[in-house]
């Protein structure tokens, strides 16, 4: 039987698999030579069907990604992947069909627990990797979803508020 509790611990064991992985990736980005026109960085997780793909993004304050166009390959401008395909979450195939109708049923309180688990997770590893040495904001957010994780107030915030000074 499924219940929101075991469906957070499980979730939370496979986000952990991946969180040595992820920390490195994090601390790759802090040696990079970041464009002096990037504003902030938006490190926005894409989900579905419990595989994650987390990619960085240089950003403008007017939610343009920014690019550099010059010839110092040392200068960093763009998107970088940190994590790509990541299974974080299983569920067994004879068991399939009674988690759906779990998930179904619990939709709002379940999705709203998997955002807050994924983004602590998340936040816990750019603690982990020293990311607050970056000097450029940095947020934790999900694809078209409006609430983001501020990394260095450490608190949720509406995604529209990264955007403003």
């Amino acid at each position: 039987m499924f219940t929101i509790e075991n469906h957070i611990a499980s979730l939370k064991e496979g986000l952990q698999r991946h969180s040595d992985a992820l920390i490195h990736r994090i601390k790759e980005t802090l040696t990079f030579n970041y464009y002096e026109k990037i504003d902030l960085l938006d490190f926005t997780a894409f989900v579905q069907s419990f595989e994650m793909n987390i990619v960085m993004f240089s950003m403008d304050r007017d939610a343009n990604e920014v690019f550099y166009e010059g010839s110092d390959h040392s200068i960093f401008a763009g998107s970088y992947t940190l994590l790509e395909d990541i299974e974080y979450y299983h569920i067994p195939e004879d068991k399939e069909d009674e988690f759906w109708t779990f998930y179904e049923e619990a939709d709002y309180a379940i999705s709203e627990a998997e955002t807050k688990v994924i983004g602590e997770w998340f936040a816990d590893c750019w603690n982990k990797a020293n990311g607050k040495s970056v000097p450029l904001p940095a947020y934790f957010s999900f694809h078209d979803y409006d609430p983001c994780f501020d990394l260095y107030e450490n608190k949720w915030i509406t995604d529209g508020d990264k955007w403003d000074y």
